[in-house]
């Protein structure tokens, strides 16, 4: 964590807050998430360590596509991301596992006046297993600073679907927020169980500093994902040929695929202007993906998501 606290970007927010002190109970989230095969050869959640306000009860199997499939919802008790807030998630896939992790809602950066919020995560993957991480969208409110790093080691054999979708912030209120956060900074990095660098990607977004409205950043569009694929070279090939880019029908959505180095994988990125058109197009994605790794498509969401 105390990498993420200390990038220069932060710094200038990186002041004491006058309400819950950093590092207050409630304040200091923690998840650890560790998957495996059990001796029947069903994936299950073996590892499970958690503390509030970061909440997982248990694994469900309610993916009617991959019934053998774990699902976990994370939940947090404490609503939206405040000043201070530090949270750290671990996930561990062993060898073989398979498992599809999201969150129960979308998370919610709050105004702020102090200090950032800021998330931690650590994703391994070991040979053969198979991981879709897939939160709802993240929700900057107005003055809402938030940092996020995101390593993960993977093997050569594993697959890893990771998403993230941002919004704009609160564009349907009755003053609508639309790039009012002060920053948000996310880092994701990768590398071999043997050390071997493959990629790392880092963009900061400065709403006041340079409006992302700006042709040549966002243009017009409001909403933005970032899906990151790393699996096998031939996989990566089949999915690359199997996904169509650019402009829907009236150029509301925006979608670009391109090859990660070091023959890792590849990068899905999605622009649109409202949430769900934006989530399709990632689903949709990650249908494709699922297809050629395990032979099973990614059915519909739940109408309640």
């Amino acid at each position: 964590m105390q990498r993420v606290t200390a990038t220069r970007e932060m710094q200038p927010y990186n002041h004491p807050t006058r309400a819950m002190y950093i590092g207050a109970p409630g304040k200091v989230g923690y998840l650890r998430l560790g998957f495996e095969l059990d001796k029947s050869g069903k994936s299950i959640m073996r590892d499970l360590q958690r503390m509030a306000p970061l909440i997982v009860q248990q694994e469900l199997y309610c993916d009617e596509g991959m019934p053998a499939m774990p699902v976990v919802y994370i939940l947090s008790s404490g609503g939206p991301n405040v000043d201070g807030d530090r949270y750290e998630q671990e996930i561990m896939m062993r060898k073989g596992s398979i498992a599809h992790v999201t969150t129960g809602a979308a998370t919610k950066i709050a105004e702020m006046n102090d200090n950032f919020s800021a998330l931690c995560q650590n994703i391994v993957l070991e040979d053969d297993s198979y991981l879709e991480f897939m939160p709802e969208p993240t929700i900057p409110c107005r003055t809402a600073r938030y940092v996020t790093l995101t390593d993960i080691t993977c093997a050569p054999t594993a697959t890893l679907f990771y998403s993230e979708i941002f919004s704009c912030g609160r564009k349907h209120r009755d003053e609508p927020e639309i790039f009012d956060y002060d920053i948000l900074s996310v880092t994701c990095e990768a590398r071999r169980p043997d050390g071997q660098r493959l990629f790392r990607e880092k963009f900061v977004i400065e709403p006041k500093a340079q409006n992302p409205s700006m042709l040549g950043i966002m243009g017009r569009y409001q909403m933005f994902a970032n899906v990151i694929v790393l699996t096998p070279p031939d996989k990566a090939e089949e999915i690359y040929n199997a996904t169509e880019a650019g402009f829907s029908d009236n150029g509301d959505l925006a979608t670009g695929i391109t090859r990660l180095p070091n023959n890792a994988g590849l990068l899905f990125k999605v622009m649109g202007m409202e949430t769900e058109p934006v989530k399709k197009a990632v689903r949709s994605f990650a249908s494709t993906v699922r297809m050629s790794v395990k032979g099973h498509p990614l059915l519909p969401d739940f109408p309640w998501r």
